[in-house]
């Protein structure tokens, strides 16, 4: 930025300082891995046969290619700078020619020294832009490649939807099936090994706001824009398991692919599935949209949370409704049921989320917690003693059940935070993003990972749920998005925890 009172001179040298900087910086890189220096026929590991390094050598080769790509793009954006410079010592040098033919003008003052240091200034910018764009894409670049992808890998993509999915489960008896809730008025019910579309549940007037599975049967329960949820039951056999895609080879790049259409897929949506139309049970009390239902532990009571700002809680069996939980000043946005104890927590718009305790069936007890700052998007239990929230304050805060007066840790990010789910045996936790990005904290707060995101994987809209799975050996993590799609990603926990 051109200073006030300084000639056009001073600016270009200003401007020039932090090229000499880079220039410095990317000499160095030249002088450490140039090819010049290496003898004719001798591969960059064997140049290292005789250093002193536990690595393996074809970690190390793929570690100097690394460097040498990057040396390439530091290469390439100093030549850049250089003509930069020139245009700026050309311009400078026209500048002042033009000056000289004025009638007792002088370059350095009144309109001319104006024009000469802000189209300075512009080039300056110009320069700074290029170098922070390209060393960000070199930067991004490698830590995918050493990191996210070897965390993270790309297991299926569910695509079949015609709108957004707002949320997705995973049944908890056998067969282990994903199941995922659009706002195109339907539920979907899919393989997780082969992508493929089992089932449909088309008996909403509304948008599906969520599901949820049983913890024994193979029943289901979504809520709606409908101002209702249902309960209805489900029977799927699983296809032949197909090889594992390869998704071992590197992105090309980062790059964003969000300048796609809207309703452009990779791939086919679902072809004639069975279709279930008509719900076992309806339940109706609700005076808006039901944004929310869980099964309570032991699946004889469900609970719903709404838009007319309260939570319901309804025998299953009969659809009585036995309790409505009122308090909250807004709208609520989601409901979670303990696993193993007759709790329930709602968050609201409100800014709070409140627990209640059914343990004892002549004491209703509710707790009010107020450690956000704005809508509280979700508050889910762990396995354990805690519970984790999730706010567009762009906040996540662990708390304890024991002590709540405040929270334990907290998550600072960059984007709100929408639903989020835990691991029940590493208790890691899954955060999506407004930004299309997905983390991975653990308890204590301390970020894991990050899943990849590129041209060819990940989402292209907001990320709008997380949930887990765990039955198998191995341990996958689905996302859902507003961009149609739900993906699963095969999370590999021991690297996770021991890069930690």
């Amino acid at each position: 930025m051109p200073v006030e009172g300084g000639s056009s001179s001073g600016s270009a040298s200003a401007a020039r300082h932090p090229k000499q900087k880079r220039k410095a910086h990317s000499l160095s890189i030249r002088r450490t891995n140039s090819t010049e220096e290496r003898p004719p026929g001798v591969q960059r590991g064997d140049m290292l046969e005789g250093q002193d390094s536990k690595l393996p050598l074809a970690l190390r080769n793929n570690l100097l290619d690394l460097f040498g790509q990057i040396e390439r793009e530091f290469e390439n954006l100093y030549i850049e700078n250089l003509e930069l410079r020139r245009e700026i010592e050309s311009l400078n040098e026209r500048l002042t020619g033009d000056g000289q033919t004025v009638d007792g003008g002088d370059p350095t003052k009144g309109a001319l020294k104006t024009k000469a240091s802000h189209s300075t200034s512009q080039l300056s910018q110009k320069l700074k832009t290029t170098y922070k764009a390209s060393t960000s894409k070199i930067v991004s670049s490698f830590k995918a490649t050493t990191g996210s992808r070897a965390l993270c890998q790309l297991l299926k993509e569910y695509m079949g939807h015609r709108d957004g999915i707002w949320d997705l489960s995973v049944t908890r008896t056998q067969p282990v099936v994903l199941g995922t809730a659009s706002a195109d008025h339907s539920a979907l019910l899919w393989s997780i090994e082969t992508g493929k579309c089992l089932l449909r549940y088309a008996g909403h007037a509304g948008s599906v706001n969520s599901i949820k599975f049983h913890p024994t049967e193979q029943m289901a329960l979504t809520a709606s824009g409908d101002q209702t949820a249902h309960i209805w039951r489900y029977m799927v056999q699983l296809p032949a398991p197909q090889p594992p895609p390869d998704v071992s080879a590197p992105c090309e790049d980062d790059q964003d692919s969000s300048d796609r259409e809207e309703g452009e897929v990779d791939g086919e949506g679902p072809c004639e599935v069975p279709t279930v139309r008509v719900a076992t049970a309806t339940l109706k009390s609700h005076q808006g949209v039901v944004i929310a239902a869980d099964w309570l532990v032991g699946g004889r009571q469900v609970v719903t949370a709404s838009w007319d700002r309260a939570a319901n809680l309804y025998e299953v069996e009969t659809s009585e409704l036995v309790h409505t939980l009122t308090g909250h000043d807004q709208e609520l946005t989601h409901c979670c049921t303990h696993p193993t104890q007759r709790l329930v927590v709602t968050s609201s718009r409100d800014t709070t989320f409140r627990l209640w305790d059914f343990r004892d069936p002549s004491i209703h007890s509710v707790n009010v917690f107020q450690g956000h700052t704005d809508t509280v998007t979700s508050a889910v239990f762990t396995v354990g003693d805690n519970v984790v929230s999730g706010s567009d304050d762009r906040t996540v805060k662990v708390w304890d059940l024991k002590n709540m007066r405040s929270p334990i840790a907290t998550i600072r990010t960059d984007s709100a935070v929408n639903r989020i789910s835990v691991s029940a045996n590493q208790r890691i936790i899954a955060l999506p993003h407004d930004n299309r990005q997905v983390r991975l904290f653990d308890m204590s707060g301390v970020r894991l990972a990050r899943l990849p995101r590129s041209n060819r994987m990940g989402h292209r809209r907001m990320v709008c749920c997380t949930a887990w799975n765990e039955e198998n050996q191995s341990c996958n993590l689905f996302t859902c998005g507003f961009d149609r799609q739900a993906i699963g990603w095969n999370i590999n926990i021991p690297a996770l925890l021991q890069e930690k």
